[in-house]
């Protein structure tokens, strides 16, 4: 009796260990367990605050400094040829409408030198006209051409009209009437109005009174209702080369108009 009472209390204990090895067992794969999983919140706590900081500076410093960087970058893009100073050029313009020259001269001769086609047709009107400069028409053609050459419709007008006159040129009605027709492809009202005197006149150019018809009608639907003068020209020219014509020679260059585009 006492042999099985010894041997049932051994079974007992042996059970009891058994399960307190269990229960340890488990209990340390448990802290296991929470350790890892306390080092991953740890890690992601660490990633989404590394996370949070570059996206505060990246928007503090696109914020903040956002005016710094577009400079920096429109400087870079300047001094490659990449970007042109807009605002300048614009700026020099509205100086020399305002008679400002001093500040025209400023603004523009530094774009002008740098390649600008805007502000060399103002420097080459300021030469033209001696505003802000003493009269240069030989210094003005230059500004002129390489700002025409470039597309700019009001430096091709003013190329056109040096040649016409002959100032700083000899007198070229030919190569007048090329440029006009440059500027005039760009839209340029003056410039059509004068091709279409080129082409009336047969100027450096045959004479066509379809072709001077055409150029007057565009002309006159493209200058601006304030500067009716020269609206009311474009029409008076073109009734008047429309009296030497056919009907069928009118409806022509009617259409010639109706159909014309800028370039």
């Amino acid at each position: 009796m006492a042999l099985m009472q010894w041997l049932g209390l051994s079974k007992e204990r042996a059970d009891e260990a058994a399960l307190a090895a269990r229960v340890t067992a488990l209990q340390s794969a448990l802290n296991t367990c929470k350790e890892v999983a306390a080092r991953w919140a740890r890690i992601r706590r660490e990633v989404l605050a590394a996370s949070a900081a570059l996206f505060l500076a990246l928007g503090f410093m696109l914020g903040v400094y956002r005016d710094t960087i577009r400079q920096s970058i429109v400087n870079l893009g300047t001094t490659i040829g990449l970007v042109r100073t807009v605002s300048d050029a614009e700026a020099a313009e509205t100086a020399y409408q305002k008679g400002d020259y001093e500040t025209a001269l400023r603004l523009a001769r530094p774009l002008a030198e740098q390649g600008d086609d805007r502000a060399q047709s103002v420097l080459g009107r300021m030469y033209a006209r001696g505003r802000g400069v003493p009269r240069d028409d030989v210094e003005a053609v230059r500004w002129f051409r390489s700002a025409a050459e470039q597309g700019n419709a009001a430096a091709q007008l003013n190329l056109g009209n040096m040649y016409a006159d002959g100032n700083g040129v000899p007198q070229d009605y030919a190569e007048a009437a090329k440029w006009y027709r440059r500027a005039a492809d760009r839209g340029d009202p003056q410039a059509q109005y004068n091709l279409g005197l080129a082409y009336a006149k047969g100027e450096g150019l045959q004479q066509d009174n379809v072709s001077a018809h055409a150029w007057f009608n565009i002309a006159a639907s493209r200058f601006p209702g304030s500067d009716q003068i020269n609206r009311n020209l474009a029409i008076s020219n073109r009734d008047a080369v429309a009296s030497k014509m056919t009907a069928e020679e009118i409806s022509q260059a009617q259409e010639r108009a109706r159909e014309w585009k800028p370039k």
